[in-house]
């Protein structure tokens, strides 16, 4: 019998760390959690490429580097090549003729984009990554036709190849413009709905967090959401609401949002814009963190800087310390450390475990403690 379930692309990843770039992610974590990426899009990785630059490349490897990769491409018999950082248009072009027409070159944007349409459920939620596709495929659309266009130069050379250009260019621009329309629409519709929460006058408490971090699995233990939660990065994508009630007697809405990631595209922020603003609207911002993950301290900085570029930065802030529950005796003293050293800032910080519930009691007194300057304010604007 022959299966029918579809063969894993055989993909090796490639990074280049550059010397003058200062960055708090070390190349072989960045690559490692590529890795994880292309698992989370059914991709076998089979061999990893990387290098360390002066200056980027045309070609975004340098000579010695590309002949290593095409010799592990045949080596590996690997089908795709999977880069760390976004190609510009002439790099992912120029890789790919040096590759040959064979070998499939994508890179970080275009996986995350991937790995967004195939854990997108709701209408919002497919417009949202059908909008961040186009806009990233916009400016490489140029060479994508040059199968129709004749060898060689001089006249009656200059066939059908730019013409079909301009034409795909058309009818992307026209399809972004009807997204966005599209997505206007879902974000008047958001907008009423927490024009009436506040109406009601029930708080709101935004999940957010680096993508694996447990956001999903603390909503389905404190709510019975039932949100699929699984090991990977971007398990779910959909935001979802569920109640709650509080030690103190309140009802919250509490909010699940997408994850974040280190060199996160502005093209996903942007077409992301309805579901954030979930986020900017929120009473209380409750950061999720694996405090196991030896990278914690850089998660931490990655969000909080998206949380910057959301200008709510000055919400009030409450941060869960999760998997807490595999910090035993037998933890390492690292990671024992990094949760120490979380739990030192500036921030209230409760240590929680979504998978045994432990913490979760001290969260909803520190939830309720949170929001009190919240809801006295909210009292007053009422009786006013």
């Amino acid at each position: 019998m022959k299966s029918t379930r579809p063969r894993l692309e055989r993909a090796i990843i490639v990074g280049v760390e550059l010397r003058r770039r200062r960055s708090p992610w070390r190349l072989k974590d960045s690559l490692a959690e590529l890795a994880e990426l292309a698992r989370s899009a059914r991709a076998l990785v089979v061999g990893t490429v990387s290098q360390r630059l002066d200056r980027p490349t045309q070609v975004y490897l340098g000579k010695g580097k590309l002949e290593e990769l095409k010799g592990l491409i045949y080596t590996k018999r690997a089908s795709t090549v999977i880069c760390d950082d976004e190609l510009t248009p002439t790099q992912q072009r120029n890789l790919e003729k040096a590759l040959g027409e064979s070998v499939k070159v994508i890179d970080r944007t275009a996986l995350i984009l991937d790995v967004f349409a195939q854990r997108a459920r709701t209408k919002e939620g497919r417009l949202q990554v059908e909008l961040a596709q186009h806009e990233y495929l916009l400016p490489r659309l140029a060479g994508q036709w040059t199968h129709l266009e004749r060898l060689g130069g001089g006249i009656g050379t200059r066939g059908p190849g730019e013409t079909q250009i301009e034409t795909d260019r058309r009818l992307v621009r026209t399809r972004i413009q009807k997204l966005k329309r599209d997505l206007e629409d879902v974000r008047r519709h958001r907008a009423r709905y927490r024009a009436r929460r506040i109406e009601m006058d029930v708080p709101v408490v935004s999940l957010v967090g680096y993508t694996n971090a447990g956001k999903s699995s603390l909503l389905n233990r404190l709510t019975k959401a039932g949100v699929m939660a699984e090991n990977m990065l971007f398990s779910t994508l959909d935001p979802v609401t569920r109640r709650i009630h509080t030690p103190a007697g309140r009802d919250v809405l509490l909010t699940d949002t997408v994850g974040f990631i280190q060199k996160l595209p502005t093209a996903v922020v942007a077409a992301f814009r309805a579901t954030l603003e979930e986020v900017q609207e929120s009473t209380l911002v409750l950061h999720v963190v694996d405090v196991t993950h030896r990278n914690a301290t850089q998660m931490v900085s990655v969000v909080e800087g998206i949380i910057d570029e959301l200008g709510i930065a000055d919400k009030p802030r409450l941060m869960a310390l999760n998997k807490a529950d595999l910090l035993d005796d037998d933890a390492d003293s690292d990671a024992l450390g990094r949760a120490l050293r979380l739990a030192d800032g500036d921030l209230r910080c409760v240590f929680t475990s979504a998978q045994t519930g432990a913490g979760l009691g001290e969260l909803l007194h520190e939830i309720d403690a949170a929001l009190q300057p919240e809801l006295a304010s909210m009292d007053r604007i009422v009786v006013g």
